[in-house]
């Protein structure tokens, strides 16, 4: 569950194979109709750097409007980059970047906040707050929320040095921060812990060139042997490299056993299998999977759920069964291009359909239908279908917030720096908001237009507490605690410690099934 008191993320949904495509711009069919098709472009392009009202930049022409448009009468996720959306693109997958590592954002829309440093980075060892509104970057003047600009200015090569200006709530003059940039880690598995003896808990939050290692980094420092239990959360997980969810899957699933293969009309097909497996005990495993848990995270979905390996616990996933592969361009830029469709060890296509809806109504993720067409079974027998994602074994669905709560929902991050300007002695953890912190929250919200009634206020008081008490903690401690501290309440994950018996039953019966194939010579690799 993500922090309720915080903005929700942008997510980018983006699967990457490791196969470089086999065909090239330059093959392909019925080359008269593209000659012609591009004499006609040529023409319009023409018309209208000559003609228009205003002058035409060639990049905004090209790059932001025709590209585009062509990519989007072929799907979803075919998409263009720039140099500079590419290279963060990069940075996402390599699991590190250069900088000062904080998360910044332009939540009012008219000013460069800092979201919150990032716990052991150049930023949060300075000093800097969440709340903290960035004015000057370098004797650069930030005049403009543009988030992306300030990005830039903050970003750098290792041991150079960034100056920033912020303007801190309760102070009346501006702090100066100078922090040395240094590699800023973006690990994909920041929570492996104990969630209650035998039981362990562990997120992976993206598939990068890592993920892989990470996992087993995390498995290794609980002492395998020790796990009862695992509820592995892949929770608003958007995918990322396909052959990181393979590792991944390896690890749990038998030599042999299949993971995923995706084939499509010029790339011939290829198929993914567990080459080592069973690296460690065979424990009883609970995903789980909400509507943001997509592409590579479904792929490892997929196979634990088909081999009957793990109950799968939420909503049902975003529905991505498309895989990209980056075309360089000129320039430095990529197009990452829709290559292939890919299915689970069983056969399912759990691509969403997006050729009869808006793709407003495709990335906000409206409810799709199982494809009746697509049923399979797993490896105990369990039916399952195709089209409308990884329909999980187990519904959950995170509470609706009412009313006051979806109001408050931005108001915990402004009234943090507040808190603090009145309150500048060390918190302990222990720490609960008592009721003169309450009424002043109440105050503050008041006077921020949240509108309540009294009834309303005393009704939502215990869920206001604890978001408070989750938000103010970021300040006083790091993102990642307070997250910690989320995660371990989190009644979804306590309801997938409670699922275990149940993944214990399908993990017997999945032993029951790899015997039988054994003693028939019968390969795993479906």
């Amino acid at each position: 569950m993500t922090n309720p008191g915080r903005f929700l993320p942008l997510v980018f949904l983006v699967a990457v194979s490791s196969h470089s495509p086999k065909a090239s711009f330059a093959q392909a069919a019925g080359e008269d109709g593209v000659k012609a098709s591009i004499h006609t472009f040529s023409q319009v392009y023409g018309a209208i750097e000559s003609n228009f009202a205003d002058a035409v930049d060639p990049d905004t022409a090209v790059y932001r409007g025709a590209i585009p448009g062509m990519l989007r009468t072929l799907d979803p996720h075919s998409a263009f980059y720039d140099p500079k959306s590419w290279q963060l693109m990069r940075e996402g997958q390599s699991g590190h970047y250069y900088g000062v590592g904080m998360l910044i954002g332009a939540p009012r829309g008219n000013e460069v906040l800092v979201m919150h440093p990032f716990e052991g980075s150049p930023a949060f060892k300075a000093g800097i707050h969440p709340g903290d509104q960035i004015i000057e970057v370098n004797d650069t003047k930030i005049t403009k929320p543009d988030t992306s600009i300030v990005s830039g200015l903050l970003k750098g090569p290792r041991g150079t040095t960034a100056v920033i200006k912020v303007r801190r709530v309760g102070k009346p003059d501006p702090l100066t921060f100078t922090v040395v940039r240094d590699i800023v880690p973006r690990d994909s598995v920041n929570y492996a812990f104990w969630i209650e003896p035998g039981i362990a808990y562990m997120k992976i939050e993206a598939f990068n060139e890592t993920t892989g290692h990470e996992v087993d980094k995390a498995l290794a420092k609980f002492d395998e042997s020790q796990i009862k239990g695992l509820i592995l959360d892949l929770r608003n997980n958007p995918g990322g490299l396909v052959n990181e969810a393979v590792n991944v899957a390896d690890r749990f699933l038998h030599k042999g056993q299949a993971i995923v293969s995706h084939h499509g009309r010029a790339s011939s097909e290829t198929k993914f299998v567990a080459r080592k497996g069973e690296r460690g005990p065979e424990y009883p495993m609970v995903v789980l999977v909400n509507r943001g848990t997509a592409s590579a995270a479904e792929i490892l979905s997929g196979a634990l759920q088909d081999h009957d390996r793990a109950v799968i616990l939420g909503e049902n996933t975003f529905g991505k069964g498309l895989v990209q592969a980056p075309f360089p361009v000129t320039g430095n830029g990529a197009l990452m291009l829709t290559i292939a469709k890919y299915y689970t060890p069983s056969g399912r296509l759990i691509q969403r359909d997006y050729e009869h809806t808006s793709l407003i109504d495709y990335y906000s993720r409206t409810e799709g239908h199982n494809n009746e067409k697509d049923m399979k079974k797993t490896d105990g027998g369990r039916t399952v279908f195709g089209g409308d994602g990884i329909a999980p074994d187990q519904r959950y669905f995170d509470p609706k917030l009412d009313d006051l709560e979806r109001q408050l929902r931005s108001v915990f991050f402004f009234y943090s720096p507040e808190y603090f300007a009145k309150h500048p002695a060390p918190m302990d953890k222990s720490w609960q908001p008592d009721a003169a912190t309450m009424e002043d929250f109440k105050a503050y919200a008041s006077q921020h237009k949240v509108q309540f009634t009294a009834e309303q206020w005393n009704k939502d008081s215990a869920w206001i507490s604890e978001r408070l008490r989750e938000e103010l903690f970021i300040t006083a401690f790091s993102k990642e605690q307070s997250d910690r501290l989320v995660l371990e309440n989190d009644p979804e994950v306590r309801r997938g410690v409670e699922a275990l018996p149940s993944s214990k039953a399908l993990l017997d019966k999945a032993r029951e099934t790899l015997a039988k194939q054994a003693q028939a010579g019968e390969p795993l690799n479906r």
